[in-house]
């Protein structure tokens, strides 16, 4: 009697589980109703030039228990991608191709793991995954860890909201995680017309702090001066330490740079006694390091509170966003080859717009 006990409950146990795992099965299929087996991909089968970007047909990425599966509409495209492009890559492991790029971007939840609980398919969301193993956004489709994704701010539509996840985030840590910019200091930013400078410099005036911008061109330079630049200064053709001297006659409390160079040296020149300087990983030269000067070099991080505070950010600062410019899924090659042409002002983007079904 107890072996046949033993038996009928191990049988019991045996159909519970397969029972449950009939359930998930059913609720990961309702997950992913609608969406395709195939999606349309700006992908690279070798390193190399701009040239070396097509347009690929691929399997859809299935969402693992932890990620969410986006239907991209619009990608940012940084320079941190035409590097991988070329052949850089952060891990030094060669790739498998063929790889899609893109670290950025925004859409709607198309579906979820199983442990996702954040998100609800049809709702507007960005994201940031940097060498996301399951491929980038310059994608119709593309599977990103649930911690890295964030509902889009009221504020911004997806095709502004896809361009700033990686810069909005860069620049957001640059001024309060790096510096911790207070009210009525006195900061440069430098590079301040690119994709992360053009957002820095509003997140600085809304710590407060004063701000000279660098930027290229009468044309970069109007552009910060529209988006609350107190003072601007061409970096390639002007005198920035008098340009500082009569901004700070006490010197520079801060510098954010987004370029190096020899003109990011000259920003330095003018910090006072006690200065900062902050910059993210990939800025090169590497600027000297120089005594007295407190120098932290950082990344841009994802997460569930640095999207919260990004979120409040971009709300509170009434963010605008310059775009460069803006290419179909099948021009990436072309955007690539604006980014490679330089004096970039705002950012540049891929408008996707995923098939939904």
């Amino acid at each position: 009697m107890i072996k046949v006990g033993k038996h009928r409950r191990t049988l019991l146990r045996v159909g519970a589980l397969a029972k449950i795992a009939r359930l998930k099965s059913r609720a990961t299929k309702s997950r992913n109703a609608g969406v395709p087996q195939t999606m349309r991909a700006a992908a690279i089968d070798r390193f190399g030039g701009p040239e070396v970007l097509t347009i690929h047909e691929l399997p859809v990425p299935a969402a693992g228990a932890k990620e969410v599966l986006i239907a991209v509409d619009t990608a940012g495209v940084g320079s941190w991608d035409a590097d991988m492009r070329a052949g850089w890559l952060p891990d030094g492991r060669r790739p498998k191709f063929p790889l899609v790029l893109g670290t950025d971007g925004a859409g709607v939840v198309a579906a979820t793991g199983s442990s996702v609980r954040r998100f609800k398919v049809g709702e507007r969301v960005y994201a940031s995954s940097f060498n996301n193993p399951k491929g980038g956004f310059y994608a119709e489709y593309v599977a990103v860890r649930g911690e890295n994704v964030a509902r889009v701010p009221k504020l911004l539509d997806l095709k502004l909201a896809g361009a700033i996840p990686a810069t909005g985030l860069t620049a957001l840590q640059g001024v309060d995680d790096a510096l911790h910019l207070r009210k009525g200091e006195t900061v440069i930013i430098h590079g301040a017309s690119g994709g992360v400078g053009t957002l820095a410099v509003q997140f600085a005036k809304l710590r407060g702090a004063r701000v000279l911008a660098t930027a290229s061109g009468r044309d970069g330079k109007a552009l910060v001066r529209r988006l609350g630049a107190d003072a601007v200064v061409d970096g390639k053709s002007e005198d920035i330490a008098a340009a500082a001297e009569r901004f700070a006659p006490d010197g520079i409390d801060a510098v954010l740079a987004f370029v190096g160079g020899k003109s990011l040296e000259r920003c330095l020149d003018t910090l006072g006694r006690g200065g900062r300087l902050a910059y993210p990983n990939g800025v090169e030269p590497v600027p000297r390091k120089r005594p007295g000067i407190k120098t932290t070099v950082y990344n841009g991080e994802a997460g569930v509170r640095e999207f919260q505070n990004l979120n409040r950010a971009v709300e509170a600062a009434k963010l605008k966003v310059p775009l460069e410019g803006m290419f179909a899924l099948a021009d990436a090659a072309k955007a690539h080859k604006r980014l490679a042409a330089g004096h970039i002002l705002g950012k540049v983007v891929l408008r996707i717009k995923s098939r939904r079904g």
